[in-house]
């Protein structure tokens, strides 16, 4: 199952067993317009990093919002959050998605 909202997307994995309790709530901060793609139900959601990747544990659904975007419903269980990327011709380089 893949998830999409803006540059974020997220997709059913699970959570590494030595992942890092993370603070926070803030799947994504848009460098360009400061907006965040962020979980409103913080009582029932976690998130945790391993390698510089986040993932989410929630254990109801859960909504991610953005100021830019519709929100959308995330179904309870461990998702991997991911930046949609780019790639750049004359650079010959990938690079995340900026919002």
């Amino acid at each position: 199952m893949l998830i999409v909202q803006g540059d974020v997307f997220l997709t059913k994995c699970a959570v590494p067993k030595d992942a890092k309790k993370r603070k926070g709530f803030i799947l994504a901060e848009g460098e360009a317009t400061g907006h965040c793609h962020a979980v409103l139900e913080q009582d029932c959601a976690t998130l945790y990093e391993k390698d510089g990747v986040l993932y989410l544990s929630a254990s109801k659904d859960v909504t991610v919002q953005h100021d830019e975007h519709k929100s959308v419903t995330v179904p309870a269980g461990d998702w991997k959050v991911g930046i949609v990327k780019e790639f750049d011709p004359f650079d010959e380089e990938a690079r995340n998605v900026r919002d």
